[in-house]
């Protein structure tokens, strides 16, 4: 990257299923206060705001113009990104080509989503044209049950893994004060006790439907240097998307994330990600995504993924941290969800993420974001500049 560019302050809402103490603006505006905070600045530094979420879902449009005066956007320049489920990884794209351009020293993006005044499941059933564009499978659920199945037939994986993932996401859920799904769960029986979907798809393995806000600020390396005692490094972005349709492409082709992943391995000398990558923070909106995941993103060898949850390698004090916040599977506000993957790597690089925070150095992590048509984003992030 030419001109290198920092984190240098995040802050996000506490999640749940429904906030109707506040508007959408009043929302947004908790993390931004948060992430000014956790800068140590005011919003007189901020040059320029980029907002984005999942407007579909929310059936309103222009929602950075509705949100001026409580995002701190007001005479200042900005973007708006929409880009559905991967709105929360191509805006944090969008702030660091920002501070990177040299046009703006000082960037944040804010984002966010409020479910419970719109209908997600109406949307992702009827956003495609139903002959020619629609998958054979129907919103999420039919997509990560097809997903299930095809995985068990192709490595012998059996539900019971599926219900450890859900088990290590609820155990660092229930450490991290920001996470929506905090159940408690003991065993790999309460897991298996929730209701079937589709099967091999049960209620807990699916992620929830969240609200909240999360909001990142990015600056130049001169000013990061000269503003933030502790920032965190972007090393490298990337995203991979084509049109996956009925009669064209698969909706569980890998394709997309094994390209994202590679890309960013091969220009940033990775060739063993679990001993080059401290922490991955992905986007897995199902116990059965996270496992076909690990395999895509070259984790593991193919058809071997289930074995790294059987010996507790992806745990929060494993070999390789995968989710120490719980990731989607606990907390999913659809336009912030992949933008948190990046604040929590960001916390886990500096130290400062809490109770989950993992307890060896944590040098350099893997985000992700993921949405409709298998559109990947993937971030490298570094605690050296170098």
């Amino acid at each position: 990257m030419a001109n290198r560019v920092a984190i240098i302050g995040v802050g996000q809402t506490f999640h749940t299923s429904k906030r109707p103490d506040v508007c959408i603006p009043e929302l947004c505006n908790e993390a931004v206060r948060a992430a000014l905070e956790d800068a140590e600045l005011t919003i007189k530094d901020i040059d320029a705001i980029v907002v984005g979420n999942m407007e579909l879902f929310e059936g309103r449009y222009h929602q950075d113009l509705w949100q001026v005066d409580y995002v701190g956007s007001y005479h200042k320049p900005g973007f708006r990104v929409t880009t559905g489920g991967t709105t929360g990884g191509t805006l944090p794209c969008t702030a660091f080509f920002c501070a990177a351009s040299g046009v703006f020293d000082v960037v944040m993006a804010v984002t966010f989503e409020k479910q419970g005044e719109g209908d997600s499941r109406a949307a992702l059933k009827t956003v495609a044209d139903p002959i020619w564009d629609r998958w054979i499978s129907t919103g999420a659920i039919g997509t990560f049950a097809r997903l299930g199945s095809w995985y068990m037939k192709e490595s012998g994986a059996t539900e019971e893994h599926a219900a450890l993932v859900r088990l290590k996401a609820d155990k660092n859920a229930c450490l991290n004060p920001y996470a929506h799904l905090k159940l408690n769960l003991k065993t790999v029986e309460d897991v298996l006790r929730s209701e079937m979907l589709v099967p091999p798809l049960r209620k807990l393995d699916m992620c929830p439907t969240s609200e909240g806000a999360c909001a990142i600020i990015v600056a130049s390396e001169q000013k990061a240097k000269k503003l933030s005692k502790k920032p965190v490094w972007v090393k490298d972005w990337v995203e991979v998307h084509n049109e996956a349709r009925y009669n064209r492409g698969d909706p569980v082709s890998l394709e997309n994330l094994e390209k994202a992943a590679l890309t960013i391995y091969r220009r940033n000398g990775i060739t063993n990600p679990r001993r080059d990558i401290s922490v991955a923070e992905i986007y897995e909106p199902a116990t059965w995504a996270e496992l076909v995941w690990y395999e895509a993103y070259h984790f593991c060898e193919k058809g071997e993924a289930f074995r790294l949850v059987e010996k507790g390698i992806t745990e929060r004090e494993g070999e390789f941290p995968v989710n120490p916040s719980g990731g989607v599977i606990a907390t999913n506000p659809i336009g912030a969800t992949g933008m948190i993957r990046v604040a929590e790597a960001a916390l886990q690089i500096r130290g400062d993420a809490g109770a989950h925070q993992v307890s060896r150095e944590v040098k350099r992590t893997f985000t992700t974001a993921w949405g409709g048509s298998s559109w990947t984003v993937a971030h490298l992030l570094s605690k050296s500049v170098d």
